[in-house]
């Protein structure tokens, strides 16, 4: 069952998006050559608690991380380590905060150093698709309505669109019934309405949109080699318009 949020509720979570925002506007100054995502996870955890909230991934199913740290070919779901990132590296960095029992999510992908005019226009790309899938999460559309606008602007652009993992509801749980996938037709799934709040988070692949999975059970990879994207944001059904909560800027 979707659970609906009361405007108090959504501002709750809003305030739990203000620390992980928070967080990834750091993030954008020190991921350079040389840092491990360890530290970065590191860096993340400490922030998190340091304002009062709980890194909400760490310990979820087993998980042993803050932040999921997922490097080029890695979709999503990769283990930060103590592997140095170099130039022309992909980043994707995905936490969860936990404030106070409410929840908000974010996702962001960080180009290393310098990278390729491929890379740069697989991240433009998949930037663009979270925010057109932002622009159909209005009264009245559905969720296939979300899903095939954001299928067609990665295809039309020469990307494929990963289809195992979807956006989500999310409240004091981290995943809540709703799902939103990221491919799909136009007109179907569950109707939006207000006080709705979920997950759009696009992967979208360079190359095929086949994955495989890691033996550590976890990490979700491109099966081509090719490179990966993912943003991500959590946001709110309101009268007017999609209400971001964990927008950066």
């Amino acid at each position: 069952m979707v659970v609906i949020k009361t405007e108090k509720e959504i501002a709750l979570m809003g305030e739990a998006a203000k620390i992980l925002t928070a967080c990834h506007r750091e993030l954008r100054t020190m991921i350079r050559p040389g840092i491990t995502t360890s530290e970065i996870d590191q860096f993340a955890e400490d922030f998190i608690q340091s304002h009062g909230a709980i890194a909400e991934q760490k310990g979820y199913k087993g998980y042993a991380f803050a932040t999921c740290a997922s490097v080029n070919d890695e979709i999503c779901h990769g283990f930060p380590s103590n592997t140095p990132l170099k130039e022309g590296d992909i980043v994707g960095i995905d936490m969860v905060v936990n404030l106070n029992g409410w929840l908000a999510d974010s996702a962001w992908t960080y180009p290393v150093g310098k990278i390729s005019e491929q890379a740069e226009r697989l991240l433009r790309v998949t930037k663009e698709c979270l925010y057109i899938g932002i622009d159909k999460s209005i009264i009245g559309n559905r969720i296939g309505d979300i899903s095939h606008a954001i299928q067609t602007h990665a295809e039309a652009e020469g990307f494929s669109v990963v289809r195992e993992f979807t956006g989500h509801g999310i409240g004091q749980i981290m995943h809540e019934d709703l799902q939103v996938p990221h491919c799909g037709r136009a007109n179907r799934g569950e109707r939006l309405s207000e006080g709705m709040v979920f997950t759009i988070e696009p992967m979208i692949n360079l190359g095929s949109h086949r994955l495989k999975i890691d033996a550590n059970d976890w990490t979700a990879r491109t099966v081509d080699g090719s490179l990966s994207a993912q943003y991500e944001h959590t946001i709110a059904i309101t009268k007017n318009k999609a209400l971001i909560l964990t927008e950066q800027d």
